[in-house]
């Protein structure tokens, strides 16, 4: 196949971006959230994880 480079033996495929657009678009589409947040649930868990980065550093 012409479109198949190696790096590092590590084979990978070039597609055209429009392909690559449409199977990103595609996944998404597949792909179910977890969980929705209200507004405010949302705020909590984003200070949550502020906090909870804030202290790693």
């Amino acid at each position: 196949m012409k479109n198949v480079v190696v790096i590092e033996n590590k084979s990978y495929v070039l597609v055209p971006m429009e392909d690559y657009e449409a199977l990103q678009k595609k996944a998404a589409l597949k792909a179910k959230p977890e969980k929705l947040f209200t507004i405010e649930e949302a705020r909590a868990h984003s200070k949550k994880l502020i906090k909870r980065w804030a202290a790693e550093k």
